[in-house]
């Protein structure tokens, strides 16, 4: 059998082929804006799920179950986003529904930080650990908690949503409306503005100029610190302060055993940023909740949220097969 696992970024788009025993097959993965709306976002999904298939000589009607993530709380029930702040358009949209009756296939439908906490619990570097925190630094920032093994959801889904932790009261604007918020102050968009107003202030940083639309991405500041722009490594060590106070709160209130740092920003920029994070929160938890704390990288890398999908494509496949044979 095959499952297919999504994940639909802020700004990208991952799509995998996996077979039975979670081995990756194929991969794309392309640029995407959520900010398009479901409909148009969803085509675009559709296209690659399609064109991932056709350079494999598969077709759905092969595939036993597909896992999509997105990036904004879930009401699993009901199959879709509720007000998610980076998803403009998107709440209330029957994503899971829709997307079954146009593949025809069972689908679930989970937040892009649980399926990166699943992904590298089951395939990554918190095999075997029951209390575990995935962070998922991108455009934005969230949290997947998986406490005793089990992923916490929160009453209507919302749970670990910490980009909206207040970081600063008198802080930057966030897309949610509030002012100072975690996510306005160390994601990859976060990131990426301060770089923005640097250069506009007259730094000379390895970015280069601005695009004619004065595009800037997370991306391209992490990159521009591992070339050693001391500028970017300073928003990036920033960053990495900020994500860290948020997290020696988590920490004492959580107790977990293991922190997981994902996302593409993180993936490309390594200790510059991880290891603000480790000193920040070695600074400020309790000593009793962070003794035993480790605090790792993802191995999956970018794919620790389709992976994710892919576990939870699996689940609900073999679920199916066995109602099957019951019958």
């Amino acid at each position: 059998g095959k499952v297919v696992g999504i994940d639909i970024g802020a700004t990208h788009l991952t799509t995998v082929l996996a077979d039975f025993s979670a081995q990756v097959l194929y991969e794309i993965d392309n640029p995407f804006d959520v900010s398009q709306g479901p409909k148009p976002g969803l085509a675009k999904v559709d296209a690659q799920v399609h064109a991932l298939l056709e350079q494999t000589g598969h077709t759905l009607d092969g595939i036993q179950a597909i896992g999509v993530g997105v990036p904004g709380p879930v009401v699993a029930e009901r199959g879709m986003v509720i007000a998610p702040p980076i998803m403009p358009g998107w709440s209330n949209f029957p994503i899971r529904e829709y997307l079954q009756d146009l593949w025809a296939t069972p689908v679930t439908l989970n937040n892009d930080a649980e399926l990166g906490a699943l992904g590298e619990w089951a395939y990554g570097v918190g095999r075997g650990i029951s209390y575990l925190l995935y962070i998922k630094v991108g455009y934005g920032i969230g949290a997947g908690l998986l406490f005793d093994g089990k992923i916490y959801h929160g009453a209507t889904g919302s749970a670990g949503e910490i980009g909206h932790i207040t970081i600063d009261s008198d802080g930057p604007l966030c897309s949610c409306g509030n002012r100072g918020c975690l996510g306005a102050m160390a994601s990859g968009r976060a990131i990426a503005e301060r770089a923005k107003n640097l250069i506009e202030a007259g730094y000379n940083m390895r970015l280069g100029k601005l695009s004619s639309n004065g595009k800037i991405s997370g991306l391209d500041v992490a990159s521009a610190a591992q070339r050693g722009d001391t500028e970017a490594q300073d928003i990036v060590r920033e960053a990495g302060d900020n994500l860290g106070i948020a997290l020696a709160s988590l920490v004492n209130m959580m107790n977990p055993q293991m922190i997981v740092i994902g996302g593409r920003v993180t993936r490309v920029v390594g200790d510059l940023f991880l290891g603000p994070v480790r000193q920040t929160i070695k600074e400020r938890s309790l000593r009793v909740a962070a003794q035993d704390l480790r605090i790792n990288a993802a191995v999956l890398g970018h794919r620790s949220t389709s992976m994710g999908a892919v576990v939870q494509a699996l689940t609900l496949a073999f679920y199916r097969l066995i109602e099957e044979d019951e019958e």
